[in-house]
């Protein structure tokens, strides 16, 4: 089993030489940041602290107690100044009287804005009152799992006095919301000793006079659980101990890619997902263990869990032992039908007369005894991080099924979350989906011109992408600065030869497991040669057909697969050239190739129009800016043939084009764009010329 050791402790991160002259919100802003740094501590997005501090009232200029807490939808870990809300105290205390009794607490959600310090835009949470009501001056809400693990127990208020004694309370399951803050207040006024309390199934609540004392008390009460629990679960087998192996390591990747495209066809129906694996140590332990299915089956505790989650996952039913994966993919329909129907029918159980229309009934959490965990969500963030807190979930059910019994919420105070109608606010809140929202993109060619472009535009427009190419130095470059300017969660590489049959497949496989399948495929892998035909050897030949038509069947042969056991359709564009309809002089071998990759786009639209599967063509000319394939020979040997120089060709390439402008890799890239939209979703067939116009090139 997994052991908590000493080295496993939370470190205090907190360093005086750089808090030592921050303003009481700025140490706040540091305190949050060191928390939220650590999911030992809180999940993403989940928790939040706050600080009293006295500020200058903008009307009157008196000193006024002003409350910053984390905003809604913040995470501690990486909010700035402009994640907190502000009020005034006084106000939020005279919100008391307003208050008509726990039936109405939601109501007073909406009293929050007008208790704003300084017209503060950021929305106040619905976790405000138990911040404001805590009499204290810092104080911290964390979801440590070391917690959780205790407060999901059955005895959870027994074991709370046993680990913490009388400095830590405990309070009961209730739903966040303004009567918890109230129950908080009053716990406070009656235990003025205290140093925090831990909610049942919740989490901790810690507090101080300063914010480093508040800090040190948190890392603190952690780590005092953390230590228990290592002591209480020594040589107690994990969730009732193995009964399954996990596979090697190449094996579960291997299936996870075959899972993956099946699961998301039937689970992207409403919109486009995107998915996870996670094989990480935890998620194998607990998918391998007798107690899984059952445990899995309760539910999560913590709401912030529940919420990122669902009711419950699915358990694949995979056997390692038996590889039987043929039949669990032949089984999959039948299993997913079940637990939508059994979502369905706790949608039912539970809604309200005004509960929100039932939302999507498919699982979030997808386990594979002997693989590992498979996640969907609607993004490759919100995928990882439904993930994380799955993780988090499962280091709960660890601790308190080792150390007692694990409950997981109750099912109508589980469904009195998730279709909360102040979560329902917040999700009609949201701002609308990119165009590419949940796609899943290759462009070959990655690191050039027109295939930087061209992930450039699929990512700003919402889309996973994966770059593939030969050159190593480049794919990593490029690579580097789009994660920095997107986020390392959307942009993926690999090395892949397109002439290389199982490079090619191994690609497909490791986009499958990385992002959950494929939607476009950009097809943009070049070469150019230039040379007359006496003198254009069988190499060169064969070199441009490897590379411009073999290599465009080979790649579409695999994303035709993938996305025909997917049946979601998708969108396939070669990036060809003009001098594939329009012959060019001494260049008999790149043409005739091109022209091949031409004919082979419109073969393929005809084999896959009926599954939704698109086969368009974009034809570039004298694309020179950012291209790989014109910084060599090509260079030389086009500005030979055209009798001029490398600086001079560019020009005559405007000059030549009926619009007289330049074409550059962003053009490509917007045509490329169209036709993996929606924009396009009624054409298959075309070529689209993007030459500056050329009428050698013209289709009709």
């Amino acid at each position: 089993m997994l052991k908590t050791k000493e080295n496993q402790l939370l470190e205090n991160r907190w360093d005086q030489s750089v808090a030592q002259n921050m303003t009481e919100s700025e140490l706040l802003l540091y305190r949050s940041n060191i928390l939220g740094s650590d999911k030992r501590v809180t999940n993403y997005g989940g928790g939040n602290t706050s600080a009293k501090v006295m500020e200058v009232d903008p009307l009157t200029g008196e000193q006024v107690e002003v409350l910053w807490v984390k905003g809604s939808g913040g995470d501690i870990g990486s909010i700035n100044m402009d994640g907190f809300s502000t009020l005034y105290m006084d106000k939020l205390q005279a919100l008391k009287g307003l208050y008509r009794g726990v039936e109405f607490e939601d109501e007073m959600v909406a009293y929050l804005p007008h208790c704003t310090y300084k017209l503060n835009p950021r929305a106040a949470s619905i976790d405000t009152p138990l911040h404001a009501y805590v009499p204290r001056t810092h104080v911290d809400h964390v979801h440590a799992d070391a917690i959780i693990a205790i407060a999901a127990s059955k005895n959870s208020k027994d074991l709370t006095q046993e680990v913490f004694g009388d400095k830590i309370g405990w309070l009961p399951w209730k739903k966040p919301g303004y009567e918890l803050g109230l129950w908080l207040e009053k716990f406070c006024v009656e235990n003025p000793d205290a140093d925090g309390v831990v909610l049942e199934s919740h989490g901790l609540f810690t507090w101080g006079d300063t914010a480093k004392s508040c800090y040190d008390k948190t890392i603190e009460v952690i780590n005092t659980a953390t230590k228990w629990l290592a002591e209480k679960t020594e040589g107690v087998a994990a969730f009732g101990g193995a009964m399954h192996h996990s596979l090697p390591d190449a094996e579960r990747r291997a299936i996870a890619a075959r899972l993956m495209p099946a699961i998301r066809g039937f689970v992207s129906g409403n919109q486009h997902m995107v998915g996870h694996f996670n094989d990480s140590d935890a998620v194998l332990e607990f998918v391998n263990a007798k107690g899984m299915e059952p445990l899995a089956a309760l539910g999560t505790s913590c709401p912030d869990h529940f919420l990122r989650t669902k009711i419950r996952p699915l358990v694949v039913s995979f056997d390692p032992a038996k590889g039987n994966l043929d039949e669990v993919l032949a089984g999959l329909p039948a299993q997913i039908k079940a637990y939508r129907e059994d979502y369905k029918a706790y949608y039912d159980r539970c809604k309200h007369d005004d509960s929100p229309a039932l939302r999507d009934p498919n699982a979030v959490v997808y386990l594979v005894p002997g693989v590992g965990m498979i996640t969907f969500a609607k993004d490759k963030a919100t995928a990882r991080i439904s993930g994380e807190f799955y993780v988090n979930a499962i280091n709960v059910m660890r601790g308190a099924s080792s150390v007692s019994e694990y409950t997981g919420l109750p099912e109508q105070e589980a469904f009195d979350i998730e279709y909360w109608l102040l979560e329902e606010a917040k999700l009609q809140r949201m701002p609308k989906p990119k165009s590419l929202a949940g796609r899943v993109a290759l462009i070959t060619g990655g690191a050039g011109g027109i295939g930087a472009a061209t992930a450039e535009r699929y990512l700003a427009e919402g889309a996973c992408v994966m770059l593939a190419d030969i050159a190593e130095d480049s794919l990593k470059a490029t690579r580097d600065a789009m994660t920095k300017r997107h986020g390392k969660d959307v942009v993926r590489t690999v090395l892949m030869d397109v002439t290389d049959e199982s490079a090619v497949a191994g690609a497909f496989a490791e986009m499958a497991v990385e992002f959950g399948g494929v939607d476009i495929l950009v097809s943009n892998a070049g070469i150019a040669s230039s040379a007359p035909v006496e003198e254009t050897t069988l190499a060169l030949w064969n070199k441009n057909m490897d590379i411009l038509s073999t290599g465009y069947f080979l790649v579409s042969r695999e994303a035709f697969k993938v996305m025909r056991v997917q049946e979601m359709g998708g969108s396939i564009v070669f990036v060809a050239s003009k001098n594939g309809l329009a012959a060019s002089p001494n260049a008999s071998a790149y043409c005739t190739a091109k022209a091949s990759e031409i004919h082979l786009a419109r073969c393929l639209a005809l084999e896959g129009a009926e599954a939704g599967i698109r086969v368009n063509v974009v034809n570039p000319d004298a694309v020179l800016r950012g291209s790989k394939i014109w910084e060599g020979e090509w260079l030389e040997q086009r500005a030979g043939t055209y009798g001029t120089d490398k600086d001079g060709l560019e020009e005559m390439y405007r000059k030549r084009s009926l619009l007289k402008r330049s074409v550059l890799p962003e053009d490509i890239a917007e045509a490329a764009y169209f036709f993996a939209a929606e924009t396009s979703a009624k054409s298959t067939g075309n070529i689209l010329n993007v030459d500056a116009g050329n009428v050698q090139a013209f289709t009709r």
